[in-house]
């Protein structure tokens, strides 16, 4: 390659910005283009149902999200919920925190609670909007779990129940 090129370029990634507007992406048209999801470009989209989101370009383009979530069943039905039915808001996923699902490769039995081996301490972190927050380093199990509960009222609870409240504020992902 030249020395000319760009970075960009020579890591494979395109410079030049995809214009998505007016295409159809499942239930979804493109509107046109939205505020970045973190580094990652976003469109304002319409749905069939009439209801307008926004939407990553790979969740797009990969066919992940075909819709406003309109089409899927309420939680907790016998409805398989998979990755293209996930509401994403912000960078957290409505589902994951709604349900308080604890991942398969998580030992304590409650997430975001983990043993630091070095330090011979439980730690209780959360994650919320992309971001991780810390919530202390903790002797005992017990008040590293009572830590985390008080970082999910704190950060979660209330963000699903304004969610639950006001569906359409709240733009899926």
């Amino acid at each position: 390659m030249k020395n000319t090129e760009s970075s960009a370029v020579r890591r494979g990634h395109r410079t030049k910005k995809l214009d998505l507007t007016g295409q159809r992406f499942g239930k979804l048209v493109v509107l046109g283009p939205a505020k970045n999801i973190s580094s990652c470009t976003a469109w304002r989209c319409r749905c069939d149902c009439g209801r307008e989101t926004v939407v990553m370009t790979k969740r797009l383009r990969d066919g992940h999200r075909t819709s406003c979530g309109c089409d899927r069943e309420p939680l907790g039905e016998t409805a398989a919920v998979g990755l293209a039915s996930l509401t994403y808001v912000d960078g957290t996923c409505v589902e994951m925190i709604r349900t308080k699902t604890v991942r398969r490769n998580n030992t304590s039995g409650v997430p975001g609670v983990d043993w630091m081996m070095k330090k011979q301490r439980w730690r209780a972190t959360i994650c919320f909007k992309g971001t991780r927050h810390y919530l202390g380093s903790y002797k005992n199990y017990e008040d590293a779990v009572k830590a985390r509960k008080m970082g999910e009222e704190k950060y979660h609870n209330s963000f699903v129940r304004q969610f639950e409240e006001e569906p359409d504020s709240a733009a899926p992902v």
